[in-house]
């Protein structure tokens, strides 16, 4: 019996043909396989190099190696929220202490009671400008505050949102004007 359904064994079948080699499939197949079981079960990953025609122990190597890929049951919504430099000078720690508060968990590799919520905290999501700031489904949240956070769970638990097509980009900062030299300036 596959864990997978016919529809995703077919999808995955079909991806070596988008790419020069087949091994370039894996990490489409992977993901989706992880979306649809929520994470990667060695079956799962079995049947990914099977659909592919690849070594199972190549696509397990694939996904061990990147962290997106979850070996383990996750919450529904995981947060990715950044603890690198710029987040963690402008109060990640506490974003993510408050979260941790917030969804019932104590670490990363806890999911909440009711299932929906798990977080992870990651190096660079690229908008240091933003800092502190997260990912969550599909979708970058800026400026984090334990208020937000909160508004962002009670969405979640309310089902309101709606997850968006593709990553949204944060709106840009105006750059500060030049300064104009002054006598004596080098």
């Amino acid at each position: 019996m596959s864990v997978l359904s016919a529809r995703i064994l077919e999808e995955i079948k079909e991806l070596p043909a988008k790419y020069p080699q087949p091994r370039s499939a894996v990490m489409p197949a992977l993901d989706l396989a992880q979306e649809e079981l929520g994470y990667l079960t060695p079956d799962a990953m079995t049947e990914v190099a099977g659909a592919l025609e690849l070594d199972a122990g190549y696509v397990e190597g694939v996904a061990t190696f990147y962290s997106l890929f979850h070996l383990a049951p996750v919450g529904r919504h995981r947060f990715y929220v950044c603890t690198n430099l710029s987040c963690m000078i402008r109060g990640a720690y506490g974003i993510v202490d408050h979260l941790k508060q917030s969804i019932g968990t104590k670490s990363p590799d806890e999911v909440s009671a009711d299932g929906l919520f798990s977080y992870e905290e990651v190096e660079c999501l690229g908008a240091c400008e933003y800092a502190p700031m997260m990912r969550l489904d599909h979708r970058y949240h800026y400026d984090l505050t334990p208020e937000k956070i909160d508004a962002i769970i009670a969405e979640r638990k309310d089902g309101k949102t709606v997850t968006p097509p593709a990553p949204v980009a944060p709106p840009r900062k105006r750059a500060a004007a030049p300064r104009k030299k002054k006598a004596g300036d080098g």
